[in-house]
């Protein structure tokens, strides 16, 4: 089975909201606080069992793994015919979204790291010695934003891909005028290369 723009257009997609729900999920089954229990001179925190840790980190694999498939797929030789990286990026739409794509990939993995591991900390790390410890947990609210900045990001990995698309095939047909490379396809091509 040959790989398509479809085909992977479902691959990013199906990755990225996978990694979204996975990450609303992880927010909604996080305890608000654990359990203060004193002893002699320190505070022991007891939580809830909760997925929120395994959901977090399952989250942010599967957004990296929507993101590499994003980035591989605007490359990727389609039918066995390469464009130039540099024929994509002389397109100004495609290079906004792929920058924004870029950019929100590393904000969605920064806000899902982030409170799975407090959270990780605070479960590994629960006895203290101040004894006014409330027992907290992550902050609310940063699983939920990256969930949904999980889903943009895979969301601009689609839109470039699409924009990619449309840049190969102008390529492939201006490369193909009258079955003989054009001039400017040849010059774009050799200086790309």
């Amino acid at each position: 089975m040959a790989v398509t723009v479809k085909t992977m257009a479902l691959i990013v997609s199906f990755f990225g909201f996978l990694s979204f729900i996975l990450g609303v999920i992880a927010e909604n089954k996080k305890p608000a606080a654990g359990t203060p229990v004193p002893g002699e001179g320190v505070v022991t925190c007891k939580f809830p069992a909760d997925p929120t840790v395994a959901l977090g980190y399952l989250s942010f694999a599967f957004l990296i793994v929507s993101t590499v498939a994003g980035c591989m797929s605007l490359f990727y030789p389609y039918k066995g015919k390469s464009v130039p990286q540099g024929v994509l990026f002389k397109r100004t739409s495609f290079l906004v979204f792929f920058n924004i794509a870029v950019f929100t990939t590393g904000l969605a993995a920064t806000m899902l790291l982030w409170p799975t591991i407090t959270e990780q900390m605070h479960l590994q790390r629960n006895v203290h010695n101040n004894l006014t410890y409330t027992c907290p947990t992550a902050k609310t609210g940063l699983l939920g934003g990256g969930a949904f900045l999980s889903l943009d990001s895979s969301l601009f990995w689609l839109i470039a891909l699409m924009l990619a698309d449309n840049a190969r095939e102008d390529f492939m047909d201006e490369e193909v005028k009258g079955g003989e490379l054009s001039s400017s396809a040849y010059a774009t091509h050799t200086v790309c290369i």
